[in-house]
Formats: structure tokens, C-alpha cells, sequence
């Protein structure tokens, strides 16, 4: 997995110049206990290949899956996962903390 941000995003630009459909998910805001900060960054193609991370990999399975789906219409994604939201308990992130992930197609 890379760890440094501008890895991943050159990634992402490296996917799209070889003509791979990408979108990217953005850590936007954190509550209390997150385990990647803001502006953290996944990277994710039309087949489900996938690099960076926005939770530490709790969440990272239900981003790429909504990722899917905004690929395939183009429409932008807010997702929002925490220890209180089901989603989030059956994601894995249980350490107390929330997250917000923008998801947005890569043109």
C-alpha cells in the first residue's frame, strides 16, 4: 500500500493516463477517534484495484463498493461512517470515531 498522499494521487493520474476509469475518495472530516486524518486518499478503478487508505482499512471495502457505483454514473458521493451508524459497526470502524468521505469520479 503507498502511505505518502502525492503517491497515491500520481497514481490516479497514472490510472486515468492509461485509460482506466478512477475515482477517488477524500477524507473531508473527522470526529474524535479517526484513524487517517483529513485529506487522507483512496484511489480506486472501474475493476475494484484500489490504493491509499481512508480509514486504516475498516472502511476501505464499503468505500470501494459505493466508488463502483460512481464510476458507473458519474455522481459524486458523500458517505459518513462512525461507531454509532450499523454500516460503520459491519465496516469495522469501531474505534470511537467518525468519518466523512467525498467519492468523486476522476475525468
Amino acid at each position: 500500500m503507498l502511505t505518502r498522499e502525492e503517491d497515491v494521487l500520481s497514481a490516479a493520474e497514472a490510472w486515468r493516463y492509461a485509460g482506466r476509469e478512477v475515482a477517488i475518495a477524500t477524507v473531508v472530516e473527522t470526529w474524535g477517534s479517526a484513524p487517517r486524518p483529513v485529506g487522507s486518499h483512496l484511489v480506486i478503478d472501474a475493476e475494484g484495484h484500489f490504493l491509499g487508505s481512508v480509514s486504516g482499512g475498516c472502511v476501505e471495502g464499503a468505500v470501494v463498493e459505493e466508488a463502483a457505483d460512481v464510476i458507473a454514473t458519474g455522481a459524486p458521493r458523500m458517505l459518513e461512517f462512525g461507531v454509532a451508524d450499523e454500516t460503520a459497526w459491519r465496516a469495522g470502524l469501531s474505534c470511537g470515531g467518525r468519518i466523512r468521505v467525498y467519492v468523486e469520479k476522476l475525468n
